[in-house]
This record gives C-alpha cells, structure tokens and sequence, in this order.
C-alpha cells in the first residue's frame, strides 16, 4: 500500500480534507449519500471541492449552502436538489420497463422508450431532434442553487468540462460556475447540444478530468488529505459480450482514464520521494507526492449498468443515497483514522505493469 510519509502534526482541530467527486447521471446519488454522512462528521472540514458532471452538481450545492447555512444547511440542500432531479423525472418517458420491475433491477435496459433514446442516439445528432437545445435540468439548478453565495464562498470549487474545440478540459472555479458550466460538465454529446460559454463549445468533464486533480493541488489550501468518491467502476470482471455491455465498459474505460493517470503520476512521485531521500524533488512534484489519497466506493457500482445511470425514480436515488452513507460510516470506521496521517489508498496497485 502507498502510504504517505510527511511528517503530520496532531490536528487541534477539524482535519481539512479536499473531496474528488466522479460524475455519472443519477449514480450521482450515491455521493450524495457520502457527502450526508462526511458533513455530519466535525471531525473533518471540507476545504475543496473538485467535480465533474453530477459530481460537479453536488459539489455546487453543497457548497452554495454551506457557506450560508453549514453542515446542516449543505445536508438540507442536497436533498433538495436530488428530489426536485426525482420530481423531474416524474414526466420522463425514460422509466424502467415491466421485466425490470418485476426482477427488481433499477436498469431501463427492457423500458421501451430507453431502447428506442439508445438507438436514436447512435444513429441522430441531438442538433436534428433538440431544436432548442435545453436541458431539463437547468431549471432545476437555477431553483436550487444561489450562484451568488457560490461566487463568494470561503470553500474552493472547481468544475470541469470539455472544450470541444481544443479536446482540453477548462477548470471553472467559484464566480465562473454558472447554471450553463454545470450543463456543460454534464453535456453528453450523443443526448444533448454543446453548451457554448465564452463563444467556445463544452462537453461533458468526464472526458478530460472525472474528476481533476490537478487545480486542488496547484491551488495551494489548507488540505494534504484528497477523499475520492468513484461512482464508476475501475475495475469489472468478465468480458463485455453485448452491444450495451460494450459501450457500458468503453464509458466507465474512457471517464476513468484522467484519473487514473493522476493518482499513477502521485504513486510515482511518492516513489520518488521515499527513495530519494535529500535529493527528494520539491516544488509542485512535493505538493503532489505529499498528497494523502482515500477512496470511497461501492461494489453495488458494478451490478448498475449504463442505462440505470438515467433512472432518477425516487426509490432507486435514495437506495443510492443509503448506499452512499453506508460505504462512508464503513470508510470512516477502516479508515478515517488514517485522515490527517497517512494515504489509505492502495496507489501502488496502479503501476503494475507499467
């Protein structure tokens, strides 16, 4: 296991810790769920945010309403947000059908209206069935977040989307998050027209960063200690054999690859700095090496597939929420002691072969 050896000082009070939240539709529920349970822990402050998509989202609403009405008041708000996403969703075509009712599943793989949404998808630009180009969801930040308390407050936000032009990521921090560089962190482009900011087109962040490290580093603050929350598995056993299940794998491979080249670049440095001894490098490469990594997850991630990621019926964002603060009381009681003192994440495991 990688374990981080900065000298760390016994805290005198909360542990100032920054949070990496992953996108993935209405699997961004499930981080709800763990943002509930980490905001009911004082012994931890959340100092940054980065997220990307319904990473991003979350992100945006907890801190808006955190910097107005604390911990309680961000707990509040997210519930909100994910009950006006359920509400929403009472009008959607996009439900699941009657064999995965009746087999319990929360996909939509058997919903006729998914199938035909799938097939269409391939096949028709959004710019040819979308005229207006609106997302259902911009209403839905609009009602539930201040923007304004957003711009101005004391904890650090980073948004990313995809610059379609330059296949880049843009960072959007605080006063530059706005409803549309939500949208666009958000923007699959096979469902929904890029979301133009700046005269410059934007994609979904998952492209580029799911979600970016890198700004929460160089940005300097008051965290060594980076909690991860992934919604999109790594890891998944067996080979995809049908169309769904291949495109499935190709999503969770290509939302995940950013990521994973950052926390290998940080496995790498904290090689370097363990090996080196004085000859250690400093500067930014020190920032990075001396990052302490958790994750928190859910093997529940690898039973949902695609389809389940549109599925914001009610009863399944709240089962995603339980599951949320079930995997944070678990990663709190494993490891939270390890806050402040020492990375959790096994980082090694992602140079083999390299």
């Amino acid at each position: 296991m990688s374990k981080n050896t900065k000298a760390a000082a016994a805290p005198s009070g909360p542990v100032p810790v920054d949070l990496g939240l992953q996108g993935g539709g209405s699997h961004g529920a499930f981080t709800w769920g763990v943002l509930d349970r980490l905001l009911e822990e004082t012994g931890i402050e959340i100092d940054a945010i980065s997220g990307t998509s319904a990473g991003a989202m979350n992100a945006a609403v907890l801190v808006a309403a955190y910097h107005q009405g604390g911990r309680d008041g961000a707990r509040a708000a997210l519930e909100r947000f994910w009950g006006a996403v359920a509400r929403a969703a009472l009008l959607s075509p996009l439900r699941r059908g009657p064999i995965d009712i009746l087999l319990g599943r929360w996909t939509m793989d058997s919903s006729p209206a998914f199938l035909a949404m799938d097939m269409m998808a391939r096949l028709v630009s959004p710019y040819d069935i979308n005229i207006t180009g609106r997302n259902p969801l911009s209403a839905i930040l609009e009602e539930t977040i201040d923007f304004d308390r957003l711009a101005h407050a004391k904890q650090r936000l980073y948004v990313t989307a995809t610059n379609v032009r330059t296949g880049r990521g843009r960072v959007f921090r605080n006063a530059e998050v706005t409803p549309d560089a939500l949208l666009a962190s958000a923007c699959l482009p096979t469902l929904f027209q890029a979301v133009e900011i700046d005269g410059e087109p934007y994609w979904d962040g998952g492209y580029s960063g799911n979600p970016t490290i890198t700004p929460l580093v160089r940005d300097g603050g008051a965290a060594d200690d980076l909690i991860l929350v992934a919604i999109n598995p790594v890891e998944r056993p067996g080979t995809p054999r049908t169309a769904m299940e291949i495109q499935n794998r190709l999503n969770e491979i290509s939302f995940n690859a950013t990521i994973i080249k950052e926390m290998r670049m940080i496995a790498l440095l904290q090689q370097a700095m363990a090996t080196s001894g004085p000859e250690a490098p400093g500067g930014e490469s020190a920032r990075w090496a001396s990052l302490r990594v958790h994750l928190i997850s859910s093997p529940l991630m690898i039973e949902l597939g695609y389809s389940s990621k549109l599925n914001a019926e009610w009863a399944f964002l709240t089962h995603l929420r339980d599951e949320g603060r079930r995997s944070a009381e678990q990663f709190l009681a494993e490891h939270g002691s390890n806050i402040g003192h020492r990375s959790s994440a096994n980082l090694d495991r992602l140079l083999e072969g390299v």
